[in-house]
């Protein structure tokens, strides 16, 4: 009875610090297609080096090169135009291949398997989960969105990625 009730008290313990640790560092972001279906998650983290770290999980996708934006707004009505703009606090052009770029919201591409599934993990270093212009959090939040396509990471205002096809807010 007494290591029943050590493990209990253990895994109270180790629980509450899991949702501590998660409400203060790690943002959980619900992916959602334009229907409205569930199509993963990501989970988004303070990067060791700065920046955000996205470890992002996601299903029901079309196979190949997709972009992976931040957007300005925390909306998520389909077609998703209701996000806005890629998130550009400090005002500059498209891409991180562009001399005048990159936007805080432009990221690394990532590709879908071709069973329509794609685990991985992309680092912006041009945002925060602090305060300040360029936090994920400003204004009320962002968007995190996947595009239809890769991202050409120079033309200007959104990489040609084509369509808006998933998204997910991030809030406090």
């Amino acid at each position: 009875m007494t290591r029943t009730l050590s493990l209990v008290a253990l895994a109270l313990a180790t629980g509450a610090f899991a949702a501590g640790a998660g409400a203060q560092g790690m943002a959980h972001v619900d992916m959602k297609d334009a229907a409205g279906k569930s199509v993963g998650m990501a989970m988004i983290s303070a990067a060791k080096d700065g920046g955000v770290s996205i470890a992002l999980d996601v299903k029901g996708l079309p196979p190949g090169e997709h972009a992976l934006h931040f957007h300005q707004t925390a909306k998520c009505e389909a077609p998703f135009t209701s996000a806005g703009g890629h998130f550009n606090p400090a005002a500059k052009k498209h891409g991180m291949e562009n001399p005048e770029g990159p936007h805080a919201g432009d990221m690394a591409n990532f590709t879908v398997a071709a069973n329509g599934t794609a685990k991985t993990t992309i680092v912006n270093k041009q945002v925060t989960m602090g305060d300040g212009a360029n936090s994920i959090y400003a204004n009320g939040g962002t968007a995190l969105m996947i595009h239809a396509k890769g991202d050409d990471m120079k033309t200007d205002p959104a990489g040609n990625a084509g369509d808006r096809i998933v998204c997910g807010l991030v809030t406090k």
